[in-house]
């Protein structure tokens, strides 16, 4: 493959340093091009410093001296702010844009990339919950190709590869379950944001991992696979698999099922869509099915983990639906990794959210904004009166 030139946006976050890695093992297939944090100059500084990127941003302006100092005497240019990144991702030296800004921040910088027609790697999932329908069109309408980087929707994805064109019956989209799987409710309930961020089987930032522990993550990537492969969600299936070897599932009409395995390593589906269509060589754990033993499989407990079933409902009304939601969860999501709210504080805010949410059918990217702005401050009162309460 010839050499790719990468935008790396949210490269000091758990998927952007994860893809600095890959970019260590290919230099000779990849060069960094664009490397842009939210807060964190210090790590932004001493990756500018390896990997000589032509620009970087700080979308901190505070920051943006420390920056600036730091890298004065290298031939990096330093910018400030969402507008820059906005600017910077959709430049001519630019091939892919790996898209691992957290939450709903990462729709307007992926925007503004598709609408240059990059290839866009998408480790934001928010930004398909929030605006799937109006992000694919514009996909369709630039030529931006979208390759998936989570695990699981990179494994749906290398399974039609290997379906020889015949489309799907189900996707069997798997779930680890999270820390507090199998453990009684009134237990969860007294859970703490330390406990809720010992993941069991992968390495995430606090937010993805939170979420995962609401089930809320697999939520939002039922709502990524309707977008991504075009299917109803009816035809998603969640499974909760301990292990995380199997990473998906695609069902067809005969009843075979094709599915991806490999142990729990994000680098792996990163470096599969950074070099799409080759698979390159990675320094991973490779399986050992005798070591393995067995693989265990079971229904996901929505009566303990009722974010699984807000998630499902909201894209069951459509519309603007989803993104209310995603807002509602960042904001009590944040509130919880502050010690404000206990454990199911979080689904009820959400569904609390959504019961006040003005439902717009076909909304418009301006709708979607405001939706997310309305939401939150919807979220933001709801969460005083939780906070009121406990």
């Amino acid at each position: 493959m010839e050499k790719r030139r990468l935008a790396i946006l949210g490269s000091t976050g758990s998927i952007g340093t994860q893809a600095l890695d890959v970019v260590r093992q290919h230099r000779d297939l990849f060069s960094i091009e664009l490397l842009t944090a939210n807060t964190s100059s210090a790590k932004l500084i001493e990756q500018a410093l390896e990997f000589e990127p032509s620009s970087v941003v700080i979308c901190d302006e505070s920051k943006y001296d420390e920056v600036a100092l730091a890298l004065q005497s290298h031939d990096i240019k330093v910018f400030a702010g969402m507008d820059s990144v906005c600017a910077l991702a959709g430049g001519d030296n630019i091939d892919m844009v790996l898209t691992s800004m957290v939450g709903f921040s990462g729709l307007r910088s992926t925007v503004a990339a598709i609408r240059k027609g990059k290839a866009i790697a998408l480790a934001n999932k928010e930004t398909l919950v929030a605006a799937g329908s109006i992000v694919m069109k514009m996909a369709r309408e630039y030529s931006a190709p979208i390759l998936p980087v989570d695990s699981e929707h990179s494994a749906i994805f290398q399974c039609l590869l290997a379906s020889g064109g015949n489309p799907l019956r189900k996707i069997h989209l798997t779930a680890s379950g999270g820390p507090f799987r199998g453990l009684p409710k009134e237990q969860i309930a007294t859970m703490t944001r330390a406990q809720a961020l010992k993941h069991p089987k992968w390495n995430m930032g606090a937010k993805i991992t939170i979420d995962s522990a609401t089930l809320m993550n697999k939520g939002l990537e039922v709502i990524e696979a309707k977008w991504l492969f075009g299917v109803e969600p009816e035809d998603i299936e969640v499974v909760v698999h301990p292990q995380s070897i199997i990473h998906s599932m695609v069902e067809f009409a005969d009843g075979a099922v094709i599915a991806q395995m490999g142990h729990p390593d994000m680098r792996e589906p990163i470096q599969f869509a950074l070099g799409y269509p080759e698979r390159l060589s990675l320094n991973n754990k490779k399986l050992d099915f005798a070591e393995l033993g067995h693989l265990d499989f079971m229904a996901p407990e929505t009566d303990k983990f009722p974010c699984l079933s807000l998630a499902r409902e909201a894209l069951r009304i459509g519309g603007n639906c989803p993104c209310a939601m995603n807002g509602a969860n960042e904001i009590a999501v944040a509130a919880f990794l502050n010690d404000r709210i206990g454990f199911y504080d979080i689904p009820a805010i959400i569904s609390e959210t959504m019961s006040r949410t003005d439902i717009i059918a076909e909304p418009t990217l301006d709708d979607i904004f405001e939706t997310d702005r309305a939401a939150r401050a919807a979220a933001g009162e709801i969460l005083e009166k939780c906070q009121k309460h406990s």
